[in-house]
């Protein structure tokens, strides 16, 4: 009777076991998981000393609330001054394209005043030099050594004038090279309208990063910074965790032969063992976490031995985890995925 009960009790559990496993057997669970998150570290761009801090650790921000402020005051004078320079370098571009544009126009005006000016002085020298010679084959009686006189210095008058008039015209026939140096002028200091420009834009983006503001909504953490401290660009000041949250579960190679996208997850928080989450599996890393991680295995050496290698699943919240809840990237989590055919 005693070896019957036993019997009867052996079977019991192994029927209870073989149970237990059929109706698991397409779940597919791993204690290798944790929660992850967005994590932004706070950097200033902009060196100075902290003039304002409304921050603290575990307190929760918004986007786009300021949580510390660099002291301004240099950066609003180097804004000041790109403002004044600009100012500046506008003016002195608009003064020489003035000066291009009427340059333009008299050049080319000068050039043919001076061409005609030439051609009336070679037309008094030609006449005067007509008069001196009639005037020399004149006899004695017939001219006075004064008419001579003065012929010859219309003649040297006229001839004097028609030199002018031709050094005249030279120069106006400069005018593409006048032209073209009054443009390189202009084109240059816009130039400098555009560099001023720059200044000015580098200076309101510096004053504008004295201010550190909040690019997601989340949880401050690891806050490294005081009142009055001088901080650098770059310089870690604290850490914002994100609110949007996952789960990143390690699975055995060998349990991913039935797991999808899309299947659904019973989530265990061994933060909270009476809260159940669900969600569903998001995407399955294209290659194991030892393969990517700072020191991939080398396995060329000829001792090579198997191990059943993990696999990153992420798994994300089919509802967000309340805001009151303590929980927060690393903590860990057990995740049990439904790999049944639907």
């Amino acid at each position: 009777m005693k070896k019957f009960i036993l019997f009867a009790v052996v079977l019991g559990i192994i029927a209870a076991c073989g149970g237990y496993l059929y109706i698991n057997r397409f779940e597919e669970s791993t204690d290798d998981a944790q929660i992850n998150g967005d994590i932004v570290t706070l950097a200033p761009q902009v060196s100075g000393y902290v003039s304002a801090l409304t921050i603290d650790d575990n307190q929760r921000v918004k986007t786009g609330d300021v949580l510390l402020e660099i002291d301004p005051a240099d950066y609003i004078a180097r804004r000041d001054h790109a403002q004044a320079a600009l100012d500046a370098a506008k003016a002195a571009a608009e003064a020489a394209q003035n000066n291009a544009d009427t340059t333009n126009v008299s050049a080319p005006s000068n050039l043919v005043a001076a061409q005609a000016q030439v051609d009336a002085a070679q037309a008094n020298w030609e006449r005067a030099t007509s008069d001196l010679k009639r005037m020399q084959k004149l006899g004695r009686d017939a001219r006075s050594q004064t008419q001579l006189d003065q012929a010859i210095d219309a003649e040297k008058t006229a001839h004097s004038n028609l030199d002018a008039a031709n050094a005249r015209l030279r120069s106006a026939q400069t005018a593409p090279k006048t032209i073209a140096q009054a443009q390189a002028n202009s084109d240059s200091l816009a130039a400098q309208v555009k560099e001023a420009e720059a200044t000015l834009a580098q200076a309101e983006n510096d004053l504008a990063h004295t201010k550190i503001v909040a690019p997601i909504d989340g949880r401050i953490t690891g806050r490294s910074v005081e009142l009055g401290n001088y901080v650098q660009p770059g310089q870690a000041l604290a850490t914002l965790v994100g609110n949007d949250m996952w789960v990143v579960a390690n699975f055995k190679e060998t349990q991913l032969t039935r797991m999808r996208k899309g299947q659904p997850v019973t989530l265990s928080l061994d933060a909270y063992p009476d809260l159940k989450l669900t969600g569903k599996v998001d995407s399955i890393q294209s290659g194991t976490g030892s393969y990517f991680s700072a020191f991939p295995p080398e396995n060329a050496t000829g001792n090579f031995v198997k191990i059943v290698q993990r696999v990153p699943v992420k798994i994300t919240f089919d509802h967000a985890p309340d805001a009151t809840l303590a929980l927060g990237p690393g903590m860990s989590v057990v995740p049990t995925v439904d790999t049944a055919e639907k």
